[in-house]
Formats: C-alpha cells, sequence, structure tokens
C-alpha cells in the first residue's frame, strides 16, 4: 500500500461549534499556498492552525481514513508579496532564525522584498548593486525566498510533529485562472477529483507573443517533483479510491484569481477571506451544506458561502462563483492535447472522465 506523498499543505480547522476538520492542500508555486497554509480567518468564530505548509506524507490507518503528517522541520516561502498585510503569521515567524535567499539588503542591514512594506530609501539588491525605489529592476530576485522553523509560526497546531498524522476530510486543489474556473467546486467522486488534479493549471502569465489563453498544466502540482511516470502516479490515486473500506476525503477544486475582464481587478478578496471558502467545504463534510451541480462539479448555491460582513457586488461574486461554461468548452483541446502526453501511460479511467466532460458540455471530439 505504502504512502501517498504528496505536495500538499496540511490545515486544521475549528468550527465555531468547536468541531474539527483536517484539510490537506496541493496548488502550483504562486498561487497562494504558504498564505493559506497560514491564514487567518475574517469569518468570526472560525480558527485555521497550521500542521504543514509544503508536504504531505498519507497512508491508510486501520480506521480506513487517510493520515497525513508533515515531514519537515519548517517552513519554506516566496518572500515577494508576503507583507503584514496578506501573511502576517509568516511575518511574525520570519523575525528570527530565518535564512533568506536572494533578497534586498537595506542599510540597517535588514532585509527587503517587495510587497514587504513601505520600499526604503536605498537598499543593495540581489545581485549586490545599488538600489532606490526609481530603480528599473526590482530589489529582491521574483522567487526570493525565507526558510524559518516550523514552531516560530503562532498558527501551528499541536498536531504538527505527531507521528500518526491527522485523519484528512478534504482535499484542495487549484491553480491561477482568471477566468473560466469557479471560486470553489466539489468534485463528483473520487475518480472526478483525480481527474480534477490531473488537469489543473493556470494561465500563463509571460508577455509573449501566442501566450494568450494558453495554460500551463501542473497536475497536483507535483509535475516538477515527480520522479517517475505521472500516468503511474495518477493510477496510484485511482488505486487508494479503489481500496475497500475506505473512508475517502473529498476533493474540492479552488481559484481565488478569477479577475473582471473589463476592469482587470479581482472578484474575489482572498487572503483571509479564503476562511469562507474553507467553512463552506467544512460544511459540505459535515453534510451540512447547500450546493447546485453543475457539468464541472458541485458549485454553493447563490448564498451558499457565508459573505455577512464582507462588502463584494452581487454581481462579483455570482461571477466568480460560477464557471464558464462556453469558454471551458474552448480550452478542450487543451486539455486533450495536455493528457495526451502521458500516452499509453494515462490510465483509461481519466481518459473517459475527459470524455464524460466533453458531453456534459455539449463539446465535440477534437
Amino acid at each position: 500500500e505504502g504512502w501517498l506523498a504528496e505536495h500538499m499543505l496540511i490545515l486544521k480547522v475549528t468550527s465555531p461549534e468547536g468541531d474539527v476538520k483536517y484539510l490537506t492542500g496541493a496548488f502550483p508555486s504562486a498561487c497562494g499556498k504558504t498564505n493559506l497554509a497560514m491564514l487567518i480567518p475574517t469569518l468570526e468564530g472560525w480558527r485555521v492552525e497550521t500542521i504543514g505548509d509544503d508536504i504531505a506524507w498519507m497512508k491508510f490507518g486501520s480506521d480506513g481514513r487517510l493520515y497525513a503528517v508533515n515531514p519537515e522541520a519548517g517552513f519554506f516561502g516566496v518572500a515577494p508579496g508576503t507583507g503584514y498585510e496578506t501573511n502576517p503569521n509568516a511575518m511574525a515567524a520570519a523575525e528570527r532564525n530565518t535564512i533568506f535567499t536572494n533578497c534586498a539588503k537595506t542599510d540597517g542591514g535588514d532585509v527587503w522584498w517587495e510587497g514587504m512594506s513601505d520600499p526604503p530609501a536605498h537598499a543593495i539588491d540581489w545581485k549586490g548593486n545599488t538600489w532606490n525605489p526609481d530603480s528599473d529592476t526590482p530589489a529582491a530576485h521574483p522567487n526570493a525566498r525565507f526558510t524559518v522553523p516550523a514552531d516560530q509560526t503562532p498558527s501551528i497546531a499541536e498536531e504538527w510533529e505527531d507521528p500518526k498524522g491527522v485523519p484528512i476530510d478534504a482535499f484542495l486543489f487549484g491553480g491561477r485562472r482568471s477566468t473560466v474556473v469557479p471560486l470553489v467546486r466539489e468534485a463528483f467522486d473520487w475518480e472526478h477529483g483525480t481527474f480534477l488534479g490531473a488537469t489543473m493549471a493556470s494561465e500563463k502569465t509571460a508577455a509573449a507573443a501566442g501566450t494568450v489563453g494558453q495554460l500551463r498544466f501542473d497536475p497536483m502540482a507535483m509535475l516538477p517533483f515527480c520522479g517517475y511516470h505521472m500516468g503511474d502516479y495518477f493510477g496510484h490515486w485511482l488505486k487508494v479510491g479503489a481500496k475497500e473500506g475506505a473512508q475517502l476525503p473529498r476533493i474540492f477544486f479552488v481559484n481565488w484569481f478569477r479577475k473582471n475582464p473589463q476592469t482587470g481587478t479581482f472578484l474575489w478578496p482572498g487572503f483571509g477571506e479564503n476562511s469562507r471558502v474553507l467553512a463552506w467545504v467544512f460544511r459540505r463534510c459535515q453534510g451540512k451544506a447547500e450546493a447546485e451541480e453543475t457539468p464541472v462539479g458541485v458549485i454553493p448555491t447563490a448564498d451558499g458561502i457565508d459573505l455577512s460582513g464582507l462588502e463584494i457586488p452581487a454581481e462579483d461574486f455570482e461571477a466568480v462563483r460560477n464557471v464558464d461554461l462556453a469558454a471551458l468548452r474552448q480550452e478542450l483541446p487543451q486539455v486533450r492535447e495536455h493528457l495526451e502526453k502521458f500516452g499509453d501511460g494515462l490510465p483509461a479511467e481519466l481518459w473517459q472522465q475527459f470524455e464524460a466532460l466533453e458531453s456534459r458540455l455539449g463539446a465535440t471530439a477534437a
């Protein structure tokens, strides 16, 4: 049977009633994984604690549930974009005993990066050159990093070093999609969830000719890390799902990055407000949250997510809640091309899932 190793965070979520659920989440780089791992909820009464931010080792317990262990001693995050407004827990953790790479150095001997705070009047950039706010190049490398002992994180859960691990209630997948993909959807079943993970993608952001509308696939956020054929990896997921007596986690797909096509602004505020999505996932695991079925999965009803205290226009929430089916039909050839790259190693079940999606969308095979 062995371990199911994942490029995943592990969260402990506690409801206002004191009930606890454990969630994992796999996200490619620059898709908010560390921010989610250290999230401070804005939704009153909810609590989120960190067990891990990058790796989950999983195997079945005697009760048939999947248990996840964080094998790492610390957290490793992208520095640019991390600040006291976006991830105060990470900033508090990194105040001491922390290694930084490719950041700028201030005149006071401290580090600085874009998004951390107001820029210093003068610094030495990551290349060793003099830098000021009028410079044409960034002070820190876009992939500058910090690594910090996990137990320095204010949100760390008491179970984070438990060798038994924690029983997982839900998997989250997600990429960076400004169009098409809704805020959150639940897979129909384990096989469909495996398909969602196998076809997860982000939109290319490089300003290069011919990349508009092109997708960068990173199946299960594992493409850079899997040391064997990804088709075999998908097959392992399907084998896990077929285990007799297994009490499998639910699988969800999230997207914090939908944008208004006219203004280019984000429709969903993200960061701490993502606790509202976690609360819906939590209630779905309890069998309490209302939902409606779409061709791509199960989404919240119009009033299914608690928006109390959040100023978001109704039309923006409706846009981010729903999937753009017409645009998804146009993406199907890219999804097919992605799956074809795995050749004969792709499990037949995933081709069947793709064909079922085509059928539900009323699309013809490419």
